[in-house]
């Protein structure tokens, strides 16, 4: 790999006022590539023998760090280069893209994203951002890198690092989908060279397996729903099973922050908080009683799961964790009482609605818009895994 980089005195172009352009020129591979440095100087002032300015030059010590500077700056690169055995030519070394790149570090940019993550209110997807910091931290012992040392030799010692750790395929599959995010964010951002990519080698779809179907049976739900117990707090546990089940899968979070504001004539209409997808569904007869029994007329929600006491998201965040585990804890001994094949969770329910409906002879990709999913493949994970007239129709094979 013989390469040279040097600053000259460009004779084959004269300028207006007589002088000639300073150049950057890189020889590499019998190849040269010049780029000015945006300042001329008058031949009179430049030793073409040794390649220096003249003693007697103007501005000479200006001139002169100028150039000192570029070529120190030239001659790191270069090293750098090698030293990493990365392939380069006359023309990347000096391109404007590849100077643009910022010196920020993989530490820096993480914490970015997860200030900005925090900003703007997406605490679960930060949380997850934040994890996956803190897993490569504990891994490197330090995050004080650039994101050209995040190489497939990189990628493949964390991964075995992981397994060692005992964490679970689809586990290990998120810690890589979300650094590889990461990665992308530095592209965009100008941080990091394309050419080094080492997700192009490093191919995450790999690190999945099949997940355990959580879905049931028509029947087992209509035994859940039949439930009894002396125990008042099983109720409403049942009653949230119920209302996921009846309103398409929704969420717990987006039940929870349900307002009367969300039923327009006759239909619930909501923004997914995962995805911010519109959601339009028909609220079923067994659904509004539902809210009729929980919504109070003191309360801004339907359910009395948030309040007005619960101001903050990180206020609505602690306290939704705090109820879902409760419910969950609920509905996992009723499970066990009714002998269910799996275990039994509000998520049960988003699994069997789309289950039931498949099975009816409902389409995917009207299931997928009952759902809010960003696309059929995601829904497809949910099933043994369009207009508003379909849906309504759709949903009638819930009752």
């Amino acid at each position: 790999m013989n390469v040279t980089a040097n600053i000259v005195c460009y004779k084959s172009k004269t300028l207006a006022n007589g002088e000639h352009p300073l150049m950057i020129r890189v020889c590499k591979d019998g190849k040269k590539k010049y780029k000015s440095l945006g300042v001329s100087v008058n031949p009179k002032y430049w030793n073409f023998e040794r390649n220096t300015l003249k003693p007697n030059c103007p501005n000479y010590e200006y001139l002169s760090k100028l150039i000192a500077d570029k070529a120190s700056e030239l001659s790191a690169e270069i090293v750098k280069l090698k030293s990493e055995r990365k392939e380069f030519t006359a023309s990347t070394l000096i391109d404007d893209r590849a100077k643009r790149v910022k010196p920020k570090t993989v530490h820096d940019l993480f914490c970015e994203q997860i200030q900005r993550l925090t900003d703007e209110g997406r605490r679960g997807y930060m949380l997850s951002v934040k994890q996956v910091y803190n897993s490569l931290v504990s891994f490197n012992k330090h995050l004080d890198i650039c994101f050209s040392d995040i190489d497939v030799c990189f990628l493949r010692r964390y991964e075995t690092w992981l397994r060692k750790h005992g964490l679970a395929e689809n586990t290990i599959g998120i810690r890589f989908r979300t650094l590889r995010a990461i990665y992308n964010l530095a592209m965009e951002e100008n941080i990091a060279d394309s050419e080094n990519y080492p997700f192009k080698k490093y191919k995450v779809a790999r690190l999945h397996e099949e997940t355990a179907k959580r879905s049931l049976s028509k029947e087992d739900i209509d035994r859940i729903l039949a439930y009894k117990s002396t125990n008042r707090y099983m109720r409403f546990p049942i009653d949230i099973f119920a209302f996921t089940y009846y309103c398409g899968g929704i969420n717990f979070i987006d039940i929870a922050n349900l307002t009367p504001a969300n039923i327009i004539e006759g239909k619930l209409v909501y923004k997914r908080h995962k995805t911010s997808k519109l959601i339009k569904i028909p609220l079923q007869p067994q659904a509004i009683e539902l809210i009729k029994k929980y919504h109070r007329k003191d309360s801004p929600y339907l359910f009395p799961i948030l309040s007005d006491f619960h101001e903050t998201e990180i206020q609505k965040s602690n306290r939704i964790h705090k109820v879902i585990a409760k419910v969950n804890k609920r509905l996992k001994e009723i499970g066990e009482d009714l002998g269910l094949p799996l275990t039994l969770t509000t998520y049960v329910a988003r699994h069997s609605q789309a289950t039931v409906l498949k099975r009816a002879g409902v389409s995917t990709a009207v299931i997928r818009e009952i759902m809010g999913h960003s696309s059929e493949r995601v829904t497809q994970i949910y099933l043994d895994s369009f207009d508003n007239e379909q849906i309504d129709n759709a949903m009638k094979h819930l009752l």
